[in-house]
């Protein structure tokens, strides 16, 4: 089992940023892929960024692509976004997830660890 927690979410304006952190607890990443999605209000669950924690590598939604970037702390067992450049279009509520055995890292589907969200909110 593994439970995740997110936080640093809030409300900034156009042209900010902010790091979302997510922490994990009851086992470790060192296996898993661990993937950022958020949602907006009247929408779907859409990727955001993941990273392979043993491989190092990420990937993200060409939405943020350039702006986000995902990185990790192994010692904490700590996923960050760092999210640059803020738009409006970026409000949402902000989830990262955790699997051990995704193949796509961009499907919502494969992830059964999820956090309680964060809400990041950009004002123009």
């Amino acid at each position: 089992q593994v439970q995740l927690v997110e936080s640093g979410g809030g409300l900034v304006q156009a042209g900010g940023s902010l790091r979302l952190s997510c922490a994990a607890s009851g086992r470790t990443f060192s296996t898993y892929a661990v993937g950022w999605f958020r949602q907006a209000p009247g929408k779907e669950r859409e990727f955001v960024a993941a990273t392979r924690w043993s491989a190092g590598s990420t990937y993200y939604a060409d939405s943020v692509k350039g702006r986000f970037t995902i990185s990790r702390d192994s010692a904490k067992n700590t996923v960050y976004l760092q999210m640059n450049s803020l738009k409006p279009g970026d409000t949402a509520v902000y989830y990262c997830a955790s699997d051990g055995r995704i193949i796509n890292v961009r499907d919502a589907r494969q992830y059964d660890y999820w956090g309680q969200g964060t809400q990041v909110t950009v004002s123009s």
